[in-house]
Order: C-alpha cells, then structure tokens, then sequence
C-alpha cells in the first residue's frame, strides 16, 4: 500500500532538493497531488493479478483467443518515469475460458508496478499459464519508454517491443504464427 504521507514528504524533500521553493503558489499542492497519483499508479502494489484470472467458464473451447490492443501505463523502476503503449494477450484453453475482461485487467494490475518491460511481459505469461492452464499463451507488448524519449539518448517514437511464449505459443512455429498474424492484422 502506498503511504501517502511518505510520498508527500518525499516530494517536499525533492523540490527543495532541486533548488525550488515548496511552499510557493503553483507547488504548494504538488507533493498532496503526487501522493495521491502514485496511490493510482501504483495500485496494481495492493491487488493479485492471479484473482482475477481465476474467473473462468467451461466452454470446450480449445481455440485461440486474442485480445489485441489492450492500453497500458506502467513506470520504468530504473527512472521512475512512465512508459505505455500497448499489449496483445491469446492462449489456447483447454476447455474453459477466461473471461477476457479479465485478461486486460491482469494486464493492468501487473502494469501498475514499478516495472521493466520485459518482466512485465513474463509475469502476464506466467499468471495466465498458471491460473488458466491453457495449452499455450503468448503475449506481445508495444511501448514507448519516456526515460528514453525525454531523457538520455532522446529518440521520441520508439519502440520497445516484447514478447513472451508459453506451451504450445512456444513449441509450434505454426500457433506462433497464426498469433503473430492476429496481432498484427496480416493473413497468414
């Protein structure tokens, strides 16, 4: 849970540190209104990504279903700056399906971390391999990385693009293939 006094304080700290004046007009909120972001950034921290996939349906399907296009918003831990893009999410069940709210969600709760991409990528895979146990996942994510494009070597537009493939995503070329064709809008 963040604690939200800490943050404010922290805050406080910071913009003396940088040689401005806290207690001025326009920064008198900042470290309450800081606080207060981070408790939403941050709140994937407080809840199990794993409880929300645990909502499924016994359908028989054993087909692939993709959500593509699902946004996200996470902070770099290396700088504490954000990155966001989006992440595309399929498996194969084995009969019973997920609800797939439920997989953008799991999306999200991960995201809402400090986080590195490529982590982030493997935790969605992994959570979905063991909550759902589908005979394969596969997750690709798109983002654009400010501590990237404001800082250091400065070159707005790129992207990182990562992936993760589990079971069958991993194993058959041709199921990776048919996944990669979904994400990307070609035929196969």
């Amino acid at each position: 849970m963040v604690d939200s006094d800490a943050v404010a304080r922290a805050v406080r700290e910071l913009l003396v540190a940088i040689g401005e004046n806290p207690n001025r007009e326009g920064l008198e909120g900042t470290p309450r209104r800081i606080a207060e972001m981070y408790r939403e950034v941050f709140c994937g921290m407080d809840q199990n990504p794993m409880d929300v996939l645990s909502v499924g349906f016994e359908e028989g399907h054993e087909e692939m279903v993709v959500v593509r296009d699902i946004p996200f918003f996470s902070m770099c831990e290396h700088h504490l700056l954000p990155f966001h893009g989006i992440a595309h999410v399929g498996y194969i069940p084995k009969g019973r399906v997920v609800g797939i709210s439920k997989l953008a969600r799991a999306v999200e709760l991960f995201a809402r971390r400090p986080q590195v991409q490529e982590r982030l990528t493997s935790q969605i895979a992994d959570a979905i391999m063991g909550v759902v146990r589908p005979h394969g996942v596969g997750v690709v994510m798109e983002a654009e990385h400010l501590c990237m494009t404001m800082r250091g070597v400065k070159k707005p537009g790129s992207k990182v693009v990562t992936s993760a493939n589990r079971g069958i995503f991993r194993t058959k070329a041709d199921t990776r293939a048919e996944f990669m064709a979904i994400v990307t809008g070609t035929k196969g």
